[in-house]
């Protein structure tokens, strides 16, 4: 939100004050002035790679979750911050660092975690069976969330999000490996996309910047909805 368009909305507030005393008129405009400017500031907002205005597409999806067996889309999970991951659960190193690492983030936001949902997109559904990937990402923490398709399911939500993926036979065929991106996406509780996470598969994950990242984007509407609420007053 910009000054021009947030002064508007206190100059219409402050318009209809005339019957409540100057106290009252005096308050409300403080509080809105702060709200203002605490929103107002040119320091960088994420230390994340910040997506907002990208050209990514938001959050969009048709995959069946391992937990309960149901057909879900973004829809089922608006309101809540979405981080989204591509992986699987034969992955040796990668994925469960990257997963620990997210759980870790979670564990830093405390009480917050619960508006947090971790989806975890196998891109090996043949040996990634709902009771195994269930089993694989309930072990992280409730937020977690594993997520299978089928090959235009999959194949959907990797284009969608430019994930690249890859299977490396071995000679044991049940032992091949999925070379895969490892970044983690993070879309707002409607949907867009906001924050890239790229340490969490690293020797330095970034812990206390991710949360503070994700603790930022569940607040960032609090001067907005003050505003309207303002207007709403009168």
């Amino acid at each position: 939100m910009t000054i021009a368009s947030s002064g508007n909305i206190i100059d219409r507030t402050l318009a209809k004050l005339g019957r409540w005393s100057g106290v009252h008129r005096h308050a409300i405009w403080c509080l809105a002035l702060v709200s203002v400017l605490y929103g107002c500031t040119d320091e960088p907002k994420f230390h994340a790679t910040d997506l907002s205005g990208s050209a990514l597409p938001r959050l969009a999806f048709t995959m069946t979750r391992a937990d309960d067996g149901k057909a879900v889309t973004a829809a089922d999970y608006a309101g809540k911050i979405t981080l989204l991951y591509f992986g699987y659960t034969y992955c040796p190193d990668v994925c469960p660092l990257t997963m620990a690492n997210t759980a870790r983030v979670l564990d830093k936001l405390g009480k917050k975690a619960k508006d947090v949902r971790v989806l975890f997109v196998t891109v090996d559904p043949n040996r990634d069976t709902r009771k195994v990937l269930k089993q694989y990402a309930s072990a992280f923490a409730p937020e977690f969330d594993g997520l299978r398709g089928t090959d235009n399911e999959l194949g959907a939500i990797a284009k969608r999000y430019r994930v690249a993926h890859s299977v490396h036979p071995s000679p044991d065929p049940s032992k091949y490996t999925v070379q895969h991106s490892s970044a983690v996406y993070v879309f707002d509780r409607k949907g867009e996309p906001r924050l890239l996470f790229t340490s969490l598969d690293t020797p330095d994950p970034k812990i206390e910047a991710d949360a503070e990242d994700l603790s930022r984007l569940m607040d960032e509407n609090r001067n907005d909805g003050f505003l309207a609420w303002a207007a709403r007053l009168f």
